[in-house]
């Protein structure tokens, strides 16, 4: 891989099934596999969002982000998702949905805002975020897109109140394809778009059997991501060193090392450390917990934790060390989105997404999620943001600190401009 074409792909694609017997009207003759925008309304590029929806929009990712980790950390090994994704591919869900089963979704997904303003809130800091990806200087190495597309059954009666929504806010046409007849070539025409939407870092997104003939829509996401450090380490002091796992056991990585003025918090149990990349107003937070702490770090991470460590940075000289490291995660977040306080969206006899058809014919069979991160010298392959916020600082400034990560550690890519948590993960092994 080019360390100069960094990136970091995060997809979600939910897929909504009819129930068993439904029936659907004739429609156009369209190849099966082949794709036809059918909502064609064009993206509302001045949305009405005052400051404090978006706020409110920030505020709710972030709760939302604590509680699908708090979810997904149970399960073994490194870890990697991006929490925003996951709530614009739901937002786009959660319009067509109603009753019982809106309300579930909006309490899981801290979706706090009223419908009429919480999905003008996800259009206007999507455009924010893709406009300052196109303002990135030419030749910096930044680079940041984010995709929204939905594939419906060509011959299914869709709403229009409901594609005009995700057309006006998520800037989302409708593909035609036919599950029905061949849902195989509707599956690969989905993960051609995921494909070419990441620069072909994400491939197969939707697996084999995933889709079927009672399938009748999917809403995909995609998020691409590159950036480059603010201080892009040497190549020449890059080597092998120890990294101490949680079973007391050592390996040996391939570890950066450098002295930059970097903002960064000690606290109680854990230290904290900024790493800005060069463009986009983002950065890289990287929470190293003492030797032992670990797990109580991990369970007590929440969104007052992340407050008290960006609007307390001390800024000075820093001794870093740290891994490189890549990773791919892939799995279904079925199980953790039911956990979190939303199973009618998942149980065919309780659905209500009558806002898409009409009728309750429609529940959620299964939401994929893969995202791919790399770490090295010149940048990350993760996503979005980090608020550099001047405080009084910790220790005298000309005194460096030491911050050696040669153990396992939590790590987020946050937006700046707002806080938003944009990716989320830990490291227990770099090598994994």
């Amino acid at each position: 891989m080019n360390r100069f074409a960094l990136a970091s792909v995060l997809v979600v694609a939910l897929v909504l099934t009819a129930l068993a017997g439904c029936g659907s009207p004739s429609s156009p003759n369209v190849p099966p596999g082949s794709s036809l925008v059918i909502s064609d309304k064009p993206r509302d590029l001045n949305p009405v969002a005052v400051q404090g929806d978006l706020s409110a929009l920030v505020e709710g990712n972030a709760a939302f982000a604590t509680d699908l980790y708090a979810a997904l950390r149970r399960g073994p090994g490194n870890l990697f998702f991006s929490p925003y994704s996951i709530s614009t591919a739901l937002a786009m869900t959660y319009a067509g949905a109603a009753g019982e089963t809106a309300s579930q979704m909006a309490t899981a997904l801290h979706f706090d805002l009223p419908a009429e303003r919480l999905h003008p809130a996800f259009n206007a800091y999507a455009l924010d975020l893709e406009a300052r990806g196109a303002q990135a200087t030419e030749g910096t190495p930044f680079e940041l897109s984010i995709a929204n597309s939905l594939w419906g059954q060509k011959d299914f009666p869709f709403r229009g109140e409901f594609l005009d929504q995700l057309g006006e806010n998520y800037g989302a046409g409708m593909r035609l394809v036919d599950y029905t007849a061949d849902p195989e070539a509707a599956r690969r025409a989905i993960n051609a778009w995921v494909s070419d939407e990441t620069r072909e870092k994400i491939q197969d997104l939707i697996p084999e059997g995933a889709v079927d003939a009672m399938t009748r829509l999917v809403l995909a996401n995609a998020i691409y991501f590159k950036a480059g450090w603010l201080h892009p380490f040497e190549d020449s002091a890059t080597g092998p060193e120890p990294f101490h796992l949680l079973d007391g056991s050592t390996l040996e990585v391939t570890v950066m090392h450098q002295t930059e003025s970097y903002g960064y918090a000690i606290r109680d149990g854990y230290r904290a450390l900024e790493l800005p990349y060069l463009s986009g107003n983002t950065s890289m937070l990287i929470i190293l917990p003492d030797e032992g702490e670990f797990e109580a770090v991990e369970e007590g991470w929440s969104p007052e934790m992340l407050q008290d460590i960006t609007g307390n940075l001390a800024y000075g000289p820093v001794i870093l060390t740290l891994p490189k490291f890549s990773y791919t995660s892939s799995f279904s977040l079925n199980d953790a989105l039911i956990g979190l306080g939303m199973p009618d969206a998942f149980d065919p006899d309780r659905a209500d997404f009558s806002g898409m058809d009409d009728a309750r014919d429609l529940y959620i069979s299964d939401v994929l999620h893969k995202a791919f991160v790399w770490v090295d010298e010149k940048g990350t392959e993760a996503a979005a943001a980090t608020a550099v916020i001047m405080s009084v600082t910790s220790a005298p400034a000309d005194e460096p600190i030491a911050f050696t990560i040669d153990r396992p550690f939590l790590y987020l890519i946050r937006d700046g401009q707002t806080g938003t948590i944009l990716f989320l993960g830990r490291v227990l092994n770099p090598a994994e």
